[in-house]
């Protein structure tokens, strides 16, 4: 018999134990409060010689050096080794006033080899509406490192042409929000769920008093709230720290087929079912006879002939059989006894659910 390869985490044993309470601020968001995504386009200067010479960062650098005053005649030849056209990109957090600086990450666009040692040239960050919320510009921070000898062998630790500039862009306009307009906040679950919304739309009605929230949907919870802006903070500072038990995940069964791991949750039922498992071995070994004429003979020749043997291996077929209502634990005694490999065991939960006698999802990754 093979040991069993595979590993069950059951939840079972969880049954007896109630779901941990959290805050409500870790399970949802406050509809309107979000991060924006900001792009640009723009500029790296001061490089080694990693740059790159391509159309479009000619053309770029020929338009800044034409903002400046400079006219670069056309035909003439520039040397842009040192330059590389980049995408910077930001986020922008939820009520960033003008003046803040946020971090913003800047990855080459062409084939400049490096980005180390760069510069950042002034770049506005514009919003999906095309309106720029920010400008950024500074010295770039390279987690990789290359380095190349005269015979071309080389060597790289990281990515070179992705860099970081830690506070790097300036807010310039900030993003108009609802947040203080409705006379209601909306909380949205992080993990929709029926059972959640109406429990955390109790837990505040609780505190607060009735009628205060009320569940939308699967996802959204409508709160009260006063309209003054600091009573509002202050209101919003109360409600988020109220906890919540949230509802319990569906039976699930999740496979890993590459490393054979099965994890089954613990609402996953067994109705009653049999099953059989038994394997057919095959093998097969070949070998090579050389037959040789015997010692100072003048006929004959050396003859190779090969050898088959063919043998047959049945291992044991074993029958076990299911009960309505049996639990995990169950299962799992009885695969660990008919030794069923990895395969074997996702092909007998596989053949469970085709027969309707597990129920929750199963899922192979």
């Amino acid at each position: 018999m093979k040991l069993l390869k595979v590993i069950f985490i059951v939840f079972a044993a969880l049954l007896s134990q109630q779901v941990a309470a959290e805050r409500i601020k870790d399970i949802t968001s406050i509809q309107g409060v979000r991060e924006n995504q900001l792009i640009g386009y723009g500029l790296v200067v001061g490089l080694d010689g990693t740059g790159e010479k391509t159309r479009y960062t000619e053309q770029t650098f020929r338009t800044m050096l034409a903002r400046f005053g400079i006219n670069v005649p056309q035909g003439s030849q520039l040397k842009l080794k040192n330059t590389a056209a980049v995408a910077v990109h930001a986020s922008l957090p939820a009520f960033a006033k003008v003046g803040q600086t946020i971090d913003i990450t800047v990855s080459s666009l062409g084939e400049a080899k490096s980005l180390r040692g760069g510069t950042l040239l002034m770049t506005p960050l514009r919003g999906t509406d095309g309106k720029t919320y920010a400008i950024a510009q500074g010295n770039l921070i390279v987690g990789g490192f290359g380095a190349q000898g005269a015979d071309g062998s080389r060597i790289s630790v990281n990515h070179q042409t992705v860099g970081r500039v830690p506070n790097g862009a300036t807010v310039e306009q900030t993003v108009a929000s609802n947040f203080l307009t409705n006379d209601y906040l909306v909380f949205n679950l992080n993990k929709p769920d029926f059972t959640t919304a109406v429990r955390l739309a109790k837990a505040i009605n609780d505190l607060v008093g009735s009628q205060t929230a009320k569940p939308i949907d699967q996802t959204s919870i409508q709160v009260n709230a006063p309209r003054d802006p600091a009573q509002r903070i202050n209101y919003l500072s109360v409600i988020e720290n109220i906890t919540v038990a949230p509802a319990e995940s569906i039976g699930r069964i999740v496979v890993n087929s590459r490393t054979g791991t099965i994890v089954i949750g613990k609402h996953v039922n067994l109705k009653e079912a049999a099953i059989a498992h038994g394997n057919l071995i095959v093998k097969i070994k070949e070998s090579q006879d050389i037959s040789q004429p015997a010692p100072l003979s003048l006929q004959g020749t050396t003859v190779a002939a090969q050898d088959s043997q063919v043998e047959l291996e049945r291992e044991d077929s074993r029958m076990f059989h299911f009960k309505p209502g049996a639990t995990l634990q169950q299962l799992v005694e009885a695969v660990n006894a008919v030794g069923a490999a990895p395969g074997d065991v996702m092909a007998i939960l596989e053949a469970l659910k085709q027969a309707g006698a597990i129920s929750g999802e199963l899922v192979v990754i």
